[in-house]
């Protein structure tokens, strides 16, 4: 048995910025990062403020972890054919706006750009990708790395580890079969719900506080409202789509007609094999004979 949970999106912006609830998203960040991951606070800056063009399409929230690295995590329900130039973005911002006048070089974050999108991005047949920086030599195929003097001064290992890192949920190609405890955190974010025998750290904890049954009156509206924004943000899409493919159907009728036109077919012929009326073929014909 499970029940329907409310999105991850919306409480991504609504209930989980609460520190009684972070151990929901340090469960999930724990669960894609192989690693036991503490929230000190939840960040406030200029990108991740809610606007009011955009406050039903784009959700993301920039933690502090107990590493002293910044992790973004950000949630894109619609199609956006650069989406990769803003993770860039949104990466390059964070770093400035945390690098404090004076500071040194060396005192940059790490940041973890976390992407969790609703549509195909890219090509690739997998459902979760990580890339990081390394650098490779043009001529001895060697990976560069950090001195012994720079392992001890930056604490870190490698030179990846200085670089940002970012992780990519294409949440609508995951197959809904959980094989680990990280594909449960996916079946959750794809479905908005927790199955019995999941074992995911946060899950449990997200099975409660996200309950729609648990939400004020107040806030049950708002996320209504919510949905019912995906639902017309999904039209929207759909509308442009099919009003596209009409345009390429129509005009390769119409290039067809004006083929046979030239062959010198009637124009009920021509009707028959493009759909086109013969009121719109006589017209192409006239424009034809001009």
């Amino acid at each position: 048995m499970s029940k329907k949970l409310i999105r991850f999106d919306w409480a991504i912006k609504r209930l989980l910025r609460n520190k009684a609830n972070f151990v929901v998203l340090e469960g999930f960040l724990s669960e894609l990062l192989f690693d036991s991951i503490k929230i000190e606070q939840i960040l406030e800056s200029e990108s991740n403020q809610d606007y009011d063009d955009d406050k039903f399409n784009r959700v993301d929230i920039l933690t502090h972890n107990s590493k002293n690295e910044l992790i973004i995590i950000e949630i894109q329900s619609t199609y956006e054919i650069d989406y990769f130039h803003r993770m860039a973005y949104g990466v390059s911002k964070s770093i400035s706006e945390n690098l404090k006048l004076g500071q040194k070089y060396s005192e940059i974050k790490k940041v973890i750009s976390i992407n969790i999108v609703y549509f195909d991005l890219g090509q690739g047949q997998d459902y979760i990708y990580r890339g990081k920086t390394d650098f490779k030599g043009l001529h001895q195929n060697d990976i560069l790395g950090l001195s012994e003097k720079q392992k001890q001064t930056f604490v870190k290992q490698e030179v990846a580890d200085i670089f940002p890192e970012y992780y990519l949920l294409k949440v609508n190609q995951f197959n809904d079969i959980a094989k680990d405890t990280l594909d449960e955190w996916v079946y959750f974010l794809k479905n908005s719900e927790v199955k019995d025998d999941f074992k995911a750290k946060g899950l449990k904890e997200a099975n409660e506080v996200l309950d729609i049954m648990r939400l004020e009156k107040e806030d049950q509206y708002g996320y209504n409202r919510y949905l019912d924004s995906l639902h017309l943000k999904a039209s929207e899409v759909f509308s442009l789509q099919s009003e596209a493919e009409y345009k390429v159907r129509e005009d390769e009728k119409i290039e067809i007609a004006k083929t046979g036109i030239i062959e010198g077919l009637s124009n009920e012929l021509i009707s028959k094999l493009t759909g086109l009326t013969i009121e719109k073929i006589q017209e192409l014909r006239n424009e034809t004979d001009n």
